[in-house]
């Protein structure tokens, strides 16, 4: 189990909707340090956090920020992007752009961090996936969240022995800028927030945020098109 009180935790894209209602979270559940990260570490307000500047396709940035926070614990890999892009008709850059932010990028945090949690005696990663991981809809976006839902099954195995536990984190939509043009019910962020918090200090293995998430979830097992059917419901 990971205790989040007196951790340290840094948080990829941590300065607005749900990256920042977790950097909130942690500091009310007495995280010892929290950094969060952005393209402009400047559009970060929290009064606590420690700001750095990340761009996760750039390796180079990515060791950086791993030089500059040595002391983590924990790592939670939110930052993400929806192009909008559709698979038959886009741009391929658009997709690619999906995939080194929504897949490479949490890759590459993983693989700079997993030493430096290992060598602070182990901790927790948790990774940012979607309801779309399990419910394509045609999208760029979704294909990524698929196959980050894979990278996240796929290094729990590798890195339990290591000592460090990693969750993932699936949720439908999210009442944050990312979503505001969409018209359907959506999450609020503090409560997902709550949801992947509480899931890492339960060492879940998945956190499912919400109604949507858990019947889809419930139907996987089944016949695709009856899978299909019951989201719709």
């Amino acid at each position: 189990m990971t205790t989040l009180k007196n951790a340290v935790v840094l948080v990829t894209g941590g300065s607005r909707g749900l990256g920042k209602a977790l950097v909130e979270e942690l500091f009310a559940r007495g995280a010892g340090k929290v950094y969060a990260t952005a393209r402009d570490p400047r559009t970060i307000t929290h009064p606590d956090v420690v700001p750095l500047a990340l761009e996760v396709t750039d390796p180079d940035s990515v060791a950086a920020v791993a030089a500059q926070a040595p002391d983590v614990t924990v790592l939670i890999n939110n930052a993400g992007v929806a192009t909008g892009s559709r698979l038959l008709t886009s741009p391929l850059d658009d997709v690619r752009r999906e995939f080194e932010i929504n897949y490479y990028g949490p890759l590459l945090m993983t693989r700079a961090f997993a030493p430096v949690i290992e060598a602070n005696g182990g901790g927790h990663i948790l990774n940012v996936h979607s309801v779309l991981s399990w419910l394509a809809n045609g999208s760029g976006y979704s294909s990524s969240k698929a196959a980050i839902w894979s990278q996240t099954n796929s290094l729990r195995l590798e890195l339990r022995p290591r000592g460090i536990h990693v969750t993932g984190l699936h949720m439908g939509y999210v009442d944050t800028d990312m979503t505001a043009t969409v018209d359907a019910p959506k999450a609020d962020a503090h409560d997902i927030a709550v949801a992947a918090l509480d899931g890492i200090e339960a060492g879940a293995d998945e956190v499912l945020g919400d109604d949507l998430t858990r019947r889809v979830k419930s139907a996987l097992s089944r016949d695709v098109a009856a899978m299909y059917e019951q989201a719709a419901a």
